[in-house]
C-alpha cells in the first residue's frame, strides 16, 4: 500500500526510527510498576530506578529526595532523547518533531501569562515551565506559536477570566495545524497520526464540555473551542455543545463505538476516573503505532508514552511521600 515509502524511508529516517524503537524497549514494565508500588520511601524508588535507564539521572541526588526532583530528572532524560533525535533529523521529520513540542509551549505561555497577571516573579515562573516547551525569547511574535495567537487571540483576551479559553483556543489552532501537516505528509504517517490527533481532539472536546458545565460559557463559545476534525466532528460537537451534565456527555459519547469502552468503565454521575480511562485508551493506540514501519508516528508515540511514564512516577512518588499507598494504583496507567 505504501510501497514508495518502504523503498525510500530508510534513506533519511531509518536510523532515527531504529533509535526510537530501541528507546521504546527501555520503558518501564508492569514488573517495574509492581516493585515501585511496594516502595516505602522515595529513596526506595530511587534505588529501584537505578536499575533502569533513569539510573544515571538520579544517581547523584542526595537524600532526602522530593517528588519534584524525581520528576525533573526523569523529564531531563526525555529532553535529552528528544534533542538527540532533533539534531539527527532531516526535513520533514525535523518539523514534525518540533510540532510535538508545541503543546508544551502553549502550556508554558499560559503559565507565564497567568503568573504575570498575578505579578509573580518571571524567573520563578520559568523554573516551572516544561523544558520541552522552552523558547529563546518571551516575545510571542518570535515563537512558533505566533500564528496561533494572531489568528485566535486579541489583547482583550489576556485577563484572568479568559485564561482557559485562551489555552483551548491555542490548542485548537495547534491541533488543526498539526493535522493538516500530517495529511500533507501522506502515507502511513498521515493514516496513523490523523487517528491519534483525532482522538486527542475528541478528548479535548469532552473535557472542554465537562469543565464548562455550570459556567458562563455559552453553547456557541463551547462549539468554537472544538477542533474542526475528529470522530465527533461535526455532529458530536453539536450534541456536546448543549450538554448540561456528565451523564448527557456520556449519552453522546456512547453513540460512537470507539468510545463506548471508555465510558463503560465509569459509573453514572462519576467523572473523576475519566482522565485515567482516556489515558489508558491513548496508551493502547500509541503502542499500536509501533506495529507498522516507515512512518513518523512512532516518534510522537514514544514521546507521549514517556510522558505518561513520568506521570505514573509522579503519582507513585506523591503517594509514597504522603503516606497514601492505598491510592497508589488509582492513577497509574501501565504501558505494557
Amino acid at each position: 500500500m505504501y510501497s514508495w515509502e518502504m523503498l525510500s524511508f530508510n534513506i533519511h529516517d531509518g536510523f532515527l526510527e531504529a533509535i526510537v524503537r530501541g528507546n521504546r524497549s527501555g520503558l518501564l514494565t508492569q514488573a517495574d510498576y509492581n516493585n515501585l508500588c511496594q516502595c516505602e520511601t522515595l529513596d526506595d524508588i530511587k534505588m529501584h530506578l537505578s536499575a533502569t535507564e533513569y539510573g544515571p539521572y538520579l544517581q547523584n541526588e542526595p537524600s532526602p529526595l522530593h517528588t519534584t526532583t524525581i520528576v525533573e530528572k526523569c523529564t531531563l532524560k526525555l529532553v535529552d532523547e528528544y534533542k538527540h533525535m532533533l539534531c539527527q533529523a532531516n526535513e520533514p521529520l525535523s518539523t514534525f518533531l518540533q510540532y510535538i513540542t508545541y503543546g508544551h509551549m502553549i502550556d508554558n505561555v499560559v503559565l507565564i501569562v497567568t503568573g504575570t497577571l498575578h505579578e509573580r516573579d518571571v524567573n520563578e515562573l520559568l523554573e516551572k515551565c516544561h523544558p520541552l516547551g522552552m523558547f529563546d525569547r518571551l516575545v510571542l511574535v518570535d515563537t512558533p506559536l505566533a500564528p496561533y495567537f494572531s489568528e485566535c487571540i486579541t489583547s482583550e483576551d489576556l485577563d484572568d477570566m479568559n485564561i482557559e479559553i485562551m489555552r483551548n483556543t491555542l490548542y485548537k489552532a495547534y491541533l488543526e495545524d498539526f493535522y493538516k501537516f500530517c495529511v500533507k505528509l501522506g502515507g502511513a504517517t498521515a493514516e496513523i497520526m490523523c487517528n491519534l490527533l483525532s482522538f486527542e481532539a475528541d478528548r479535548r472536546a469532552v473535557n472542554i464540555t465537562i469543565n464548562s458545565i455550570g459556567t458562563e460559557l455559552t453553547r456557541d463559545d463551547r462549539r468554537k473551542l472544538y477542533s474542526n476534525f475528529g470522530l465527533l466532528f461535526p455532529y458530536g460537537h453539536e450534541e456536546l455543545a448543549v450538554c448540561e451534565d456528565v451523564d448527557q456527555v456520556r449519552g453522546v459519547m456512547e453513540k460512537y463505538p470507539p468510545y463506548q469502552s471508555i465510558f463503560a468503565k465509569i459509573s453514572y454521575g462519576e467523572s473523576q476516573m475519566l482522565d485515567k480511562a482516556f489515558y489508558e485508551e491513548e496508551v493502547k493506540r500509541l503502542c499500536l503505532s509501533f506495529e507498522q514501519q516507515f512512518h513518523y508516528a512512532v516518534f510522537f508515540a514514544y514521546m507521549r508514552l514517556r510522558e505518561q511514564e513520568i506521570r505514573n512516577l509522579m503519582w507513585i512518588s506523591e503517594c509514597v511521600a504522603q503516606n497514601q499507598k492505598n491510592r497508589v494504583h488509582d492513577s497509574v496507567v501501565p504501558i505494557f
